[in-house]
């Protein structure tokens, strides 16, 4: 019987698509080769039936990972210290994969009061008509997390430093209180992005880490402001699977482009971010001589709240701690919110706009006291606004932000 594999078509559209031509496989360069399928062709039936996904020692399907996606998730569990790593279309994707995974009906989830916007919506909303209820901590006050933890809490998230307001808690006290309570921890990690810290040894010892990294690589992962996309990882195999499951059930998978470009911009993470805190520090220690600034918040600014908690966390083995290029500042309660808002608009390098860690640099206003559950004692008056620092150099920053303070926001 002839091999059917080796008879040439008689007609020529279907011999372009069985055409046997393969190109030699021995090819190397800088950037990885990009493989797209839905489809994955076995070999035969036995090796269908064999081959497995689970652990990425074969190629199934492509929802459930390529060459390309495979290789990003490797790289990035060097970046962050983690074992395994699944990929999600965005940050957001990253942080309710976890809920979803782990949680259920009447479980409790608790999250700072300073946590990203759309994960404590996501408790109050989604979780919420599941059954799963939630509380939110203080995250400078480590005995209210204590306090709170119960015989339903299954998941406390921690967040380094808070969204918007910038406070640093004492990690690794919040660390601790969910390993003596036996209660899984989840860090979204996309400020720290494993450079700050490595969030699964936080004492660069090997004794602490958290269970479970959340990132959006939408930032410095990505650094072009024009991909989304998250990850989850851990250390634990079981935990692993647990959410690598939750993740195939689910159906998530991400476009092997944007996994290109983002491999395309990891090698360069540790420069950009290096860079961008270095400008950040500049504009935020500008600020601090402005009479119209009312407090600077910044990690690594000896009066912001938590700067001790950074220090103990970034700065361990005697190493300069790393702080990103993200700040905010409170504007002195004296202006109306209709001046904060020209003074963002008459703007020209900074771009209004929400994210980070992009090559420009962004500024958005918040109305920090409609976030809280209540107005945060730490925090003074004013009205708050974020900058994230772009690739633009400091000085030129500096001469934006003076002339639309001089145009917008008056001395009395």
């Amino acid at each position: 019987m002839a091999d059917m594999k080796k008879i040439i078509p008689a007609h020529s559209v279907t011999h372009l698509i069985h055409h046997p031509y393969q190109p030699p496989g021995e090819f190397d360069s800088p950037q990885p080769g990009v493989f797209k399928a839905s489809t994955v062709y076995f070999p035969n039936v036995a090796a269908m039936r064999q081959r497995e996904w689970k652990n990425k020692s074969g190629y199934t399907y492509g929802l459930h990972g390529t060459p390309t996606s495979y290789l990003l998730e490797e790289r990035l569990c060097a970046l962050e210290g983690g074992l395994q790593c699944v990929l999600v279309p965005s940050g957001l994707a990253a942080l309710s994969t976890v809920a979803l995974a782990l949680l259920k009906t009447g479980d409790e989830v608790l999250l700072p009061d300073n946590a990203y916007g759309p994960n404590k919506a996501l408790a109050e909303g989604e979780l919420k008509s599941f059954g799963i209820t939630h509380q939110f901590y203080d995250p400078l006050n480590a005995a209210d997390l204590a306090d709170r933890i119960n015989d339903r809490t299954r998941l406390v998230w921690l967040e380094a430093p808070g969204s918007v307001s910038m406070e640093f808690p004492d990690l690794l006290a919040l660390t601790r209180i969910c390993k003596d309570n036996n209660v899984l921890c989840a860090l979204d990690n996309t400020w720290g992005a494993g450079l700050a810290f490595k969030p699964f040894d936080l004492l660069g010892d090997g004794t602490l880490g958290v269970d479970i990294s959340a990132h959006a690589l939408t930032k410095y992962p990505s650094g072009g402001g024009d991909v989304l996309m998250g990850s989850v990882m851990t250390r634990d195999p079981a935990l692993h699977l647990k959410i690598k499951l939750c993740h195939m059930r689910l159906g998530l998978g991400v476009a092997a482009n944007d996994v290109e470009a983002v491999l395309r911009s990891l090698p360069s993470i540790g420069i950009r971010y290096k860079t961008q805190d270095e400008t950040g520090r500049a504009l935020a220690a500008w600020f601090q001589l402005q009479p119209q600034c009312a407090q600077v918040l910044h990690p690594a600014f000896p009066e912001s709240p938590g700067h001790e908690h950074w220090r103990s966390l970034c700065e361990i083995s005697g190493k300069t701690g790393l702080a990103a290029g993200l700040f905010s500042v409170m504007l002195s309660p004296q202006y109306a919110q209709s001046q904060v808002d020209a003074f963002c608009d008459h703007l020209k390098l900074f771009k209004i706009g929400y994210s980070w860690g992009g090559p420009v640099s962004l500024v958005v206003p918040y109305d920090i006291g409609a976030m809280r559950q209540a107005w945060p004692t730490h925090l003074k008056s004013g009205t708050l606004v974020r900058f994230s620092t772009g690739l633009e150099t400091a000085a030129d920053l500096i001469d934006d932000l003076q002339q639309s303070l001089l145009a917008n926001l008056p001395l009395s």
